[in-house]
């Protein structure tokens, strides 16, 4: 048992690192779509913390202006903190049914969004008004879930930034929201080092799974794999939502 769940994990983050490699995105979303049906979300999220936080802070520092979205991002990332820590409950209560469902809820949204919805523009005007509201609404969702595309991805997508930059802001915010999570996991003390110790394992098919990605991303279509990506996640999770009914 010990055997298949390593074997388990490391073939989980090595293709969630692939996804990461070849869109810029995806590692937590795959990681807790493979992960969170199979196990707990509870445990999903806890075997989640490390390989996402060292992926999205080698993302983070290899952009250029760090500084300046710091700046300009400064409230929606206050605004994860706290809708996270405070969403947290719903994972850290480890009722798996109605994370699970939660979860595919997530899944669903996120694949349908991006696959049928039109891209959005954020004026200058409207973003200090947004930024903290989908911030919270990202928090909750993450701190709930385990997963942190919705909204801000779509929000940050809108924002038309230039692509080095939006890259590094996507990492960012996906720095954020893993911090907050174990911060809310362990203020519940559903956190356990033994977990940690197995999520740690973990960065090592991740780093891989992203270094393969990356050479791979000049060889097929990013907007093709991606497509399939979504449709993939939207068959999970749709199976995932789909067991509270029944």
């Amino acid at each position: 048992m010990i055997d298949f769940s390593i074997a388990l994990v490391v073939a989980t983050f090595f293709a969630a690192g692939l996804v990461k490699g070849v869109s810029g995105m995806g590692l937590p979303t795959v990681a807790m779509g493979v992960l969170g049906g199979l196990i707990s979300p509870l445990a999903a999220a806890s075997l989640l913390l490390v390989p996402s936080f060292v992926t999205n802070v080698w993302q983070l520092f290899a952009g250029p202006n760090l500084g300046a979205l710091l700046r300009k991002l400064w409230p929606m990332m206050l605004a994860i903190v706290a809708g996270t820590i405070t969403g947290s409950f719903l994972l850290a209560g480890d009722d798996t049914r109605v994370t699970t469902a939660a979860l595919g809820v997530a899944l669903v949204a996120y694949s349908l969004y991006t696959l049928f919805a039109r891209q959005l523009r954020i004026t200058d005007r409207l973003e200090p008004r947004l930024s903290p509201l989908v911030g919270v609404a990202t928090g909750l969702v993450g701190g709930g879930t385990g997963v942190f595309v919705i909204p801000a991805v779509p929000y940050l997508q809108a924002l038309g930034l230039q692509k080095d930059d939006l890259v590094q802001a996507l990492g960012l915010s996906f720095t954020i929201s893993t911090i907050a999570l174990g911060t809310g996991l362990a203020w519940h003390g559903v956190l356990q080092l033994d977990s940690l110790a197995l999520s740690s394992m973990a960065i090592i098919p991740a780093l891989g799974g992203m270094w393969a990605g990356q050479a791979l991303r000049s060889r097929i279509s990013p907007s093709s794999f991606r497509r399939g990506f979504l449709v993939a996640l939207l068959i999970l999770g749709t199976e995932m939502a789909s067991r509270v009914m029944f």
